[in-house]
């Protein structure tokens, strides 16, 4: 385990998972959590190929909340 996230308190996530917008597709995705508390990149749909907001957000406690939004 990376000594940062130790040291923070926070466990390693899992993978979590957005809804596609434009398709209605599960889309599973890894977070990694060393990039920040609040992330947001563009990430193409591995289903129908449209572009994704996608939003991570961390809390202290290791909570993470995952959203995609159409670009």
């Amino acid at each position: 385990m990376n000594d940062r996230v130790e040291q923070e308190g926070m466990q390693e996530p899992e993978d979590c998972s957005y809804v596609c917008e434009s398709c209605g597709e599960e889309i599973v995705i890894p977070v990694d959590i060393t990039a920040g508390r609040n992330q947001e990149y563009v990430e193409d749909c591995p289903v129908c190929c449209n572009a994704n907001v996608i939003r991570v957000s961390l809390d202290e406690n290791g909570g993470m909340s995952v959203s995609g939004h159409p670009e």
